[in-house]
Protein backbone atom coordinates (compact mmCIF):
# COMPACT_ATOMS: atom_id res chain seq x y z
CA UNK A 1 0.00 0.00 0.00
CA UNK A 2 3.07 2.50 0.70
CA UNK A 3 4.32 1.84 -2.43
CA UNK A 4 1.67 2.79 -4.30
CA UNK A 5 1.91 6.23 -2.30
CA UNK A 6 5.00 6.66 -3.24
CA UNK A 7 3.93 6.12 -7.09
CA UNK A 8 1.51 8.30 -6.84
CA UNK A 9 3.98 10.87 -5.56
CA UNK A 10 6.37 10.94 -7.94
CA UNK A 11 4.10 11.06 -11.25
CA UNK A 12 2.59 13.89 -9.43
CA UNK A 13 5.88 15.30 -9.01
CA UNK A 14 6.61 14.07 -12.50
CA UNK A 15 3.74 15.32 -14.55
CA UNK A 16 3.50 18.87 -12.68
CA UNK A 17 7.37 19.29 -14.20
CA UNK A 18 6.37 18.44 -17.65
CA UNK A 19 4.12 21.07 -17.54
CA UNK A 20 6.03 23.19 -16.01
CA UNK A 21 8.51 22.94 -19.06
CA UNK A 22 6.62 22.01 -21.34
CA UNK A 23 3.33 24.60 -21.44
CA UNK A 24 5.40 27.90 -20.81
CA UNK A 25 3.97 30.54 -22.66
CA UNK A 26 1.04 31.28 -20.32
CA UNK A 27 1.35 32.45 -16.76
CA UNK A 28 -1.48 30.98 -15.98
CA UNK A 29 -0.76 27.67 -16.55
CA UNK A 30 2.93 28.22 -14.98
CA UNK A 31 1.39 29.33 -11.40
CA UNK A 32 -0.99 26.75 -12.12
CA UNK A 33 2.00 23.75 -12.83
CA UNK A 34 3.51 25.37 -9.40
CA UNK A 35 0.91 24.56 -7.25
CA UNK A 36 0.04 21.63 -8.45
CA UNK A 37 4.32 20.65 -7.76
CA UNK A 38 3.61 22.24 -3.93
CA UNK A 39 0.49 19.92 -3.79
CA UNK A 40 2.48 16.87 -4.44
CA UNK A 41 5.31 18.01 -2.00
CA UNK A 42 2.43 18.50 0.19
CA UNK A 43 1.21 15.27 -0.10
CA UNK A 44 4.81 13.56 0.37
CA UNK A 45 5.02 15.53 3.09
CA UNK A 46 1.86 13.94 4.50
CA UNK A 47 2.66 10.49 3.87
CA UNK A 48 6.53 10.62 5.38
CA UNK A 49 5.53 12.58 8.31
CA UNK A 50 2.37 9.90 9.05
CA UNK A 51 5.33 6.98 8.38
CA UNK A 52 7.75 8.30 10.92
CA UNK A 53 4.91 9.10 13.35
CA UNK A 54 5.69 12.88 13.43
CA UNK A 55 3.78 16.00 14.49
CA UNK A 56 1.92 17.60 11.59
CA UNK A 57 3.12 21.11 12.66
CA UNK A 58 5.17 21.27 9.78
CA UNK A 59 2.48 20.67 7.37
CA UNK A 60 0.48 23.77 8.35
CA UNK A 61 3.84 25.69 8.11
CA UNK A 62 3.81 24.65 5.13
CA UNK A 63 0.58 25.42 3.86
CA UNK A 64 0.50 28.75 5.04
CA UNK A 65 3.94 29.56 2.83
CA UNK A 66 2.16 27.84 -0.53
CA UNK A 67 -0.96 30.03 0.89
CA UNK A 68 1.48 32.98 0.42
CA UNK A 69 3.00 32.15 -2.77
CA UNK A 70 0.02 31.09 -4.74
CA UNK A 71 -1.60 34.60 -3.37
CA UNK A 72 1.59 36.44 -4.80
CA UNK A 73 1.81 34.71 -8.15
CA UNK A 74 -2.19 35.37 -8.49
CA UNK A 75 -1.17 39.27 -7.55
CA UNK A 76 2.15 39.48 -10.39
CA UNK A 77 -0.61 37.53 -12.88
CA UNK A 78 -3.70 40.04 -11.83
CA UNK A 79 -0.77 43.50 -12.37
CA UNK A 80 0.56 42.08 -15.57
CA UNK A 81 -2.88 41.36 -17.31
CA UNK A 82 -3.94 44.83 -16.37
CA UNK A 83 -0.83 46.37 -18.39
CA UNK A 84 -0.23 44.12 -21.22
CA UNK A 85 -3.73 42.61 -21.63
CA UNK A 86 -2.70 39.35 -21.85
CA UNK A 87 -0.82 36.67 -19.59
CA UNK A 88 1.60 35.76 -23.14
CA UNK A 89 5.12 35.53 -22.15
CA UNK A 90 5.88 36.77 -25.46
CA UNK A 91 4.09 39.81 -25.03
CA UNK A 92 6.49 41.37 -22.34
CA UNK A 93 9.23 43.51 -23.24
CA UNK A 94 11.98 42.64 -20.73
CA UNK A 95 14.05 45.89 -21.59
Amino acid sequence: MMIYMWFIFIMMFIIGNLIFVLKHKHLLIVLLSLEFIVLSLFFFLLIYLSYIEFDMFMLMVFLVFSVCEGALGLSILVSMIRTHGNDYFQSYNIL
